[in-house]
């Protein structure tokens, strides 16, 4: 890879873009700058200030191919094989070139509408810009699409440049005509024909032309050239570093132009599988998965596949790293394809029978990347998770995953060693790594205040799981009900009742005291005592059985609830929520009777 640096004439540049040597990569997605920034741009062009400096990449290498298209505004259809990409200055060069080259109005925006855009022409007032009293960026003049600039809606023209002779009239210059010296001749003499050839305005155009035209068509932008053998990442790596204005650059828009390069469009395909997510009962699960994720757990897939059938040769890495996603073949794609949409498919279903039902409550999405490579492959070679033990350590992992809190940084080494460990234990041998270190202390129960942490959501997974019965109706909340009644997480002992009781937030706020209810149900407990709501539960129609049943079905002692003594009732839930994360992990919960957990409970959790 070399890397060399030289300034090119703006005018060279813009001829690059309009002829199709210089074209964009088919991951540069168009944005507009608005009205504001352009015309400061202008202001450092005619100024001479610097603009900084363009990155172009040589096209044509072995270790890149990306579809390419010309800028916006480029009006020639002429299919043309670019020399250099841009990879940094698409947006500086597509707005001079539309302000500077093309005969067609600006594509803008706005700063107060920012959604919707507009066209726009770029004059410079010459009388202005000669001026050394005035500010340069008021000697450049923005008008609309029909060059008019108005004012009440469009009722009251302020100033009109429709007609040549109206901008000779206003001695306002085109700056779209600037590099194209037979029309910058023509209208400088048909402007003075305008005055009668009065040697004042000769003059006037000639200093302008000196002082501020010249300026522009000399004026040199730096141009750091990358060459063909650019690795993609990186070409990945330095468009990162450089594009801090624009939309960033995923590693999805990467692949997207690699593929592009051998007809396949990824995109469309990417949107079909989303299609396919949506049309199950549970796709719901799947809505925070992206593209970038589905190529993750590709490539991941990919690699194991690799390093198994070379005979789980050690050399062979089982990777989902950024630079191994840039190097995924679109043969292996295609291949694997159908089976990792499924994958993600049946990794939603298990994620419900874990009492999971809606993205909002997820504890890690990006759990799913090994959970669905693991099902892909797992339909594909014998189907080792239909057996019942398997399908328990499978959850083990999960949970383990959830409750060991693995899951919440970087994860790609994360991703190879579980696809590796999990099926490696299917077979018989060694638990996973994730589940080897998953551990959890006693007090960190305290700490889980908010939805914000993977194990709150966890927790209140595992009560769901076991289908209790909502609070007011006595009904079973199953993913349908749970959705339908819009049920969400709420305090047991309510937060105005605690409060007036001072009982300490860190107790009442934590996740031992919250539990998955209707809204419904929520509005009827409102703030009061328990032993208040438990009697608007029997004023429901609820019978003394069924109050107890429900009550319970949520891991609550009754007796405590009903008595309104929260100390024994938060020892009790602790105690509850602790034996089911040990049913879930299949792990022993250390720490229930050490000084930590004394000195914060008060008691032993034994």
């Amino acid at each position: 890879m070399a890397v060399e640096s030289h300034d090119k004439k703006l005018d060279d540049l813009l001829k690059m873009v309009e002829d199709g040597k210089a074209q964009l990569p088919d991951f540069q997605r168009s944005w507009v700058w608005d009205d504001t920034k352009i015309c400061k741009l202008i202001e450092s062009i005619t100024s001479g200030f610097p603009m900084g400096a363009a990155m172009f990449l040589a096209n044509g290498g072995e270790q890149v191919r990306f579809s390419y298209r010309k800028f916006e505004g480029v009006t020639s259809t002429e299919e043309v094989t670019p020399e250099w990409l841009v990879l940094d200055g698409q947006q500086r060069l597509t707005t001079l070139y539309q302000v500077l080259k093309s005969k067609g109005a600006t594509i803008t925006r706005l700063e107060t509408e920012r959604d919707k855009t507009i066209k726009r022409y770029y004059y410079l007032d010459i009388k202005k810009c000669l001026d050394t009293n005035t500010d340069r960026l008021d000697a450049i003049i923005s008008v609309s699409e029909k060059k008019q600039l108005t004012t009440d809606i469009g009722r009251t023209i302020l100033l009109d440049l429709s007609t040549k002779e109206k901008e000779f009239e206003n001695l306002m210059f085109p700056l779209n005509i600037t590099f194209s010296p037979n029309d910058t001749d023509d209208w400088r003499y048909e402007m003075e024909e305008y005055y009668g050839n009065n040697r004042e305005y000769s003059l006037l155009f000639r200093e302008f032309s000196q002082k501020i035209l010249r300026p522009i068509i000399a004026y040199n932008m730096p141009v750091i050239q990358l060459d063909k053998e650019t690795p993609k990442e990186a070409v990945c790596q330095i468009f990162e570093n450089v594009n801090t204005g624009g939309v960033p650059l995923t590693v999805f828009e990467l692949v997207t132009a690699t593929f592009a390069a051998d007809g396949f469009k990824l995109r469309d395909d990417w949107e079909n599988a989303q299609s396919t997510f949506k049309s199950k009962v549970n796709g719901e699960l799947l809505t925070e998965i992206t593209g970038a994720n589905f190529l993750a757990a590709m490539t991941l897939l990919v690699s194991y596949y690799r390093r198994i059938n070379s005979g789980d040769d050690e050399r062979i890495a089982v990777t989902c790293k950024k630079k191994d996603i840039l190097k995924l073949d679109l043969e292996d794609y295609k291949k694997h394809r159908d089976s990792l949409v499924l994958g993600f498919c049946e990794a939603a279903d298990f994620l419900v029978h874990q009492g999971i039902f809606r993205s909002r409550d997820l504890p890690y999405s990006s759990q799913l990347t090994p959970l669905a490579a693991i099902f892909s492959y797992d339909r594909d070679n014998g189907h080792l998770l239909a057996l019942g033990p398997n399908q328990e350590k499978l959850a083990k992992w999960y949970w383990c995953g959830v409750f060991g809190e693995q899951y919440g940084g970087a994860n790609e080494a994360r991703f190879a060693l579980d696809i590796q460990g999990v099926l490696r234990w299917m077979n018989g041998g060694d638990m996973p790594d994730t589940v080897y270190r998953a551990s959890l202390q006693p007090t960190r129960l305290l700490t889980m205040q908010t939805r914000n942490s993977a194990a709150y959501k966890g927790i209140m997974a595992l009560i769901l799981q076991d289908s209790p019965l909502d609070f007011m109706t006595g009904n079973r909340m199953d993913i349908a009900s749970y959705i339908d009644e819009e049920a969400d997480i709420h305090h047991i002992f309510p937060q105005a009742y605690c409060r007036s009781q001072n009982y300490p937030a860190k107790k009442w706020n934590s996740v031992i005291n919250k539990t998955p209810i209707y809204a419904s149900s929520n509005r009827s407990i409102g703030g009061h005592a328990p032993s208040i709501y438990i009697r608007t539960m029997a004023g429901k129609g609820l019978d003394d059985e069924k109050i107890v049943k429900a009550i319970e079905s949520h891991k609550i002692n009754y007796g405590y609830l009903s008595a309104d003594n929260f100390d024994d009732y938060f020892i009790d839930r602790t105690k509850q929520i602790l034996k089911c994360i040990e049913k879930a992990t299949g792990k022993t919960v250390a720490g229930l009777d050490s000084e930590d957990t004394i000195r914060e409970y008060g008691v032993a959790l034994i």
